[in-house]
């Protein structure tokens, strides 16, 4: 005997197919949810309510073993984060057949008239908030959220406006997709917050590029926030992070009138941090991409810095040719750490402090030794930070990358 799995929509009995509508009317056990089986009040079908899973396997099990035509009804596709996969597991896959109907995140896509082959589809339902952290960090063009109560569009906005993000995300909530009363939205975050939506509803976020313009009156003097900054577009999360920012600023030690070197300066933001606290300076933000120096020039336009010069090129080669500094940070070697620091001891002035912010052992293994090889004095400085966010009506901590710190003076 087979059980026949039938994917149904909002609209009933109405979005069948003929051939999937016929072997619903043959069956003799229906099982489904309160929801779907009100789209069929007059069949004459044994039914079985979906409430406990165990039982209702149990109860379908028993009708195998007996003459019975058993359809399950569920919600658009059965395969795509729906009730097949648990079928999959408790029956034999020959004593199945799937027929699918449009799922929530094709009609979602489809309203809003985006392709959707290349989204990023995470279901909340019954989860956490992880992988969509996750995939906000890394700046994943095209997010589909599946929600539930707790992982509402509310708290989804509220996870978004916490993080931070380099990232922009325009915000869409799509409700009771191909019932009669669907309704497909574009909402400003912040006004998703206080707002109530249908249950049965999916949020869809859309990173954006934009050049919007941003109040620097409203600006801290130290700490820029992350979304503050333009990023790029293929690796939105490429930042020296708030955190890490302003204790490399503490530890570089900055005064007034100096030349600085910010080395793999990314997006620019410690040279712009610099920039705006320190207007007498000169800082030298070196990048070895075409794209990440006209990113810095764009940030220093947004926020209207006029002592950071963006360089183009590669160090170290590029490094003999800027002017003696009395700070350096490395924030980015490119592969190339022993080389670059050996030309910035060469230029660095005595007394001067060099901060390089390390990710990984075998590079801060490296800086160690090149330190203690030229006796200057260093620190070390082990930087792991966590954030809180909201994940329903709770909060937690979810970290930031680990990072070293090391500071030196050139003796």
């Amino acid at each position: 005997m087979t059980v026949h799995i039938v994917g149904i929509g909002l609209d009933g009995a109405d979005g069948l197919t003929d051939t999937v509508r016929q072997i619903v009317e043959w069956a003799t056990v229906l099982v489904g949810s309160d929801r779907h089986l009100k789209y069929f009040p007059t069949h004459p079908a044994d039914r079985i309510v979906l409430g406990d899973f165990t039982i209702a396997i149990r109860e379908i099990r028993h009708r195998l073993s007996t003459d019975n035509v058993i359809v399950v009804l569920v919600t658009g596709d059965p395969l795509f984060f729906g009730l097949g996969r648990l079928l999959l597991m408790e029956l034999p896959p020959e004593q199945l057949t799937f027929y699918p109907h449009l799922s929530s995140i094709q009609l979602a896509f489809n309203r809003i008239k985006v392709s959707w082959q290349d989204a990023r589809v995470i279901s909340a339902h019954g989860r956490s908030f992880d992988e969509l952290m996750q995939a906000l960090q890394q700046g994943v063009e095209k997010i589909a959220v599946l929600t539930d109560d707790s992982h509402s569009p509310g708290a989804i906005a509220r996870l978004l406006l916490s993080l931070d993000l380099p990232s922009h995300y325009q915000f869409w909530i799509c409700e009771n997709l191909g019932g009669g009363d669907e309704r497909v939205q574009s909402l400003a975050i912040a006004s998703v917050l206080n707002q109530t939506f249908a249950p049965l509803n999916v949020v869809v976020l859309l990173r954006q590029i934009t050049d919007e313009q941003i109040d620097l009156e409203t600006l801290p003097h130290l700490g820029l926030p992350d979304s503050s900054f333009l990023s790029f577009s293929d690796r939105p999360g490429l930042m020296t992070k708030r955190e890490v920012r302003i204790l490399v600023l503490g530890e570089l030690a900055l005064k007034p009138k100096q030349t600085i070197w910010d080395v793999g300066a990314g997006t620019g933001s410690v040279s712009i941090e610099i920039g705006r606290l320190f207007p007498t300076s000169a800082v030298y933000a070196i990048e070895k991409t075409s794209a990440g120096t006209a990113l810095i020039e764009d940030n220093c336009r947004r926020f209207q810095v006029r002592n950071v010069i963006s360089i183009h090129g590669k160090a170290p080669e590029i490094l003999y040719h800027l002017p003696h500094p009395e700070r350096i940070f490395i924030g980015g070697s490119g592969g190339n750490l022993s080389d670059i620091l050996n030309i910035c001891g060469e230029k660095l002035i005595p007394g001067g402090v060099l901060v390089l912010a390390l990710a990984t052992l075998e590079h801060l293994n490296m800086a160690v030794t090149w330190v203690s090889e030229r006796k200057w004095d260093y620190q070390l400085l082990q930087v792991q930070l966590s954030r809180s966010v909201p994940v329903a009506s709770l909060t937690r901590f979810y970290p930031l990358n680990p990072v070293t710190i090391l500071t030196a003076i050139k003796k």
